[in-house]
C-alpha cells in the first residue's frame, strides 16, 4: 500500500510566504457573478436561463513563478552554467527524466535560523540516517522553517556554495527546502554582509548552479511526515517557456 504526502503549499491570499513586493493576488469569480461572462458567448441569454441561475466558477491569478511551492531552473541562477560552458536551462527545458526519483530528507532543523550549512554537515547527515546518496536522487532539506508562520521568510537554514557544489559532484540534480529559499533568508544573509562586505555571501547556493547546474524546490511543506529515506518524490514543473520557474504540486509516495 502507498501512502501519499503533499508537500506543497498552497496559493492562497490569506497565508504570507513571499515578501510584501512578490505576493500572489486571487480574484475569485463566484458562480452568482459569472453568468454575464457565458452571456457572451450566448447573445440574449438571462441569468435565470442558467441552472439555479448559477454560471462558473473562475480564479484570476497575479502571480510570480516563484510563488507557492516552485521548482527553480538554473536559467533563475545564472545566464550560464557549467562553469561558462554553456547557456543555462530554462523550466521548459528541463529534463523530466529527473522529476519522479527516489528522495532522502536530511534534516537541519535544529540548528539555528540563518545558519549557513556546510558539506561536512551535510555528510554527517547522510552518516547519522545511514545512507549512502545515488545519482539523481532527489535531496530534500528540512530547515526548520514553518510555513504559516509570520516571519516564515526569515526563517530555516541555508545551503551555500560549499553544501550545493558537494550534492551536485554526487549526481544530485534536484533538490528542495521547506524555507523560502534555498539559500539563507536575505535578512540573516544581510547582517554578515554589513559586517564583512564579502560578495560571495550573497545568494551563494544558487550561484552554485552556474558551476554545475541543478534544479531546486522551494517552500516545500509536511517533509516532517517523510522517513529519511525509502520513499519517491514526484515533482513535474509547469511548463513556461524561457521561465526561470515552474509551479509545481509535490508528492512524496511511502510504501508501507
Amino acid at each position: 500500500m502507498t501512502r501519499y504526502i503533499d508537500l506543497s503549499i498552497p496559493i492562497t491570499n490569506d497565508v504570507i510566504s513571499d515578501p510584501e513586493v512578490m505576493r500572489p493576488k486571487i480574484e475569485y469569480v463566484t458562480h452568482e457573478s459569472s453568468w454575464e461572462q457565458i452571456a457572451m458567448f450566448f447573445p440574449g441569454l438571462e441569468k435565470d436561463d442558467l441552472p439555479d441561475g448559477e454560471g462558473w466558477a473562475v480564479e484570476m491569478l497575479e502571480l510570480s513563478t516563484h510563488n507557492g511551492t516552485h521548482m527553480d531552473a538554473p536559467w533563475h541562477y545564472h545566464s550560464t552554467t557549467d562553469s561558462g560552458a554553456r547557456k543555462a536551462p530554462s523550466i521548459d527545458e528541463a529534463p523530466l527524466d529527473r522529476f519522479l526519483r527516489p528522495g532522502v530528507r536530511l534534516n537541519f532543523s535544529h540548528l539555528p535560523h540563518g545558519h549557513v550549512v556546510t558539506a561536512a554537515e551535510v555528510e554527517a547527515e547522510l552518516a547519522r540516517i545511514g545512507y549512502e546518496l545515488q545519482p539523481l536522487d532527489i535531496v530534500l532539506v528540512q530547515s526548520g522553517a514553518v510555513y504559516g508562520a509570520e516571519n516564515f521568510t526569515d526563517q530555516g537554514v541555508g545551503l551555500g556554495e560549499e553544501a550545493t557544489l558537494y550534492l551536485t559532484e554526487r549526481g544530485i540534480e534536484v533538490v528542495g527546502t521547506d524555507a523560502w529559499s534555498w539559500d539563507a533568508p536575505f535578512s540573516h544573509t544581510a547582517r554578515r554582509w554589513a559586517e564583512k562586505r564579502d560578495p560571495k555571501i550573497i545568494w551563494e547556493g544558487h550561484k552554485a548552479g552556474r558551476i554545475n547546474p541543478y534544479y531546486q524546490i522551494e517552500k516545500l511543506t509536511n517533509l516532517d511526515a517523510l522517513p529519511d529515506h525509502g520513499f519517491t518524490v514526484s515533482c513535474f514543473p509547469v511548463k513556461i517557456e524561457n521561465a526561470s520557474a515552474g509551479w509545481i504540486r509535490a508528492v512524496a509516495m511511502v510504501d508501507s
